[in-house]
């Protein structure tokens, strides 16, 4: 069984993609490197990783808290990784949809006006 740190780089690929990790990896350095395996360890290591609920599940969980919270920064990343995770645009949108009604509609449509910028771009790549 592979250490949390190794399982949770292999699942962080997994969900987000090869250039995405590198890139990210990239970018890591001695001041943030104790963060970075934080996130690696505790959210890709035990949460993405633990099979309780699909990966389409918690993509839907995702973004639903990162809009319902604010965290607006992080979903494009996290619509880009529905792509490998299952959820679909209706999965999503239904999540956004419970945002609206249970944190606010204001957060809700912002997420939504992401996601559909996101996805307009990755349609775009696909091209």
């Amino acid at each position: 069984m592979p250490d949390r740190l190794d399982q949770g780089m292999q699942t962080r690929r997994e969900v987000l993609g090869d250039a995405h990790v590198d890139r990210a990896e990239a970018t890591k350095t001695e001041l943030d490197l104790p963060f970075q395996n934080l996130i690696a360890e505790s959210a890709w290591g035990n949460v993405w990783s633990s099979d309780a609920i699909t990966r389409r599940e918690r993509s839907m969980l995702t973004l639903a808290l990162l809009a319902a919270t604010g965290n607006f920064e992080e979903i494009p990343m996290h619509v880009r990784a529905t792509a490998r995770t299952g959820a679909s645009k209706s999965d999503v949108m239904e999540a956004f949809q419970h945002v609206a009604i249970y944190a606010g509609v204001p957060r809700a449509n912002h997420a939504i006006k992401l996601a559909k910028q996101t996805y307009a771009e990755m349609e775009e790549q696909d091209d």
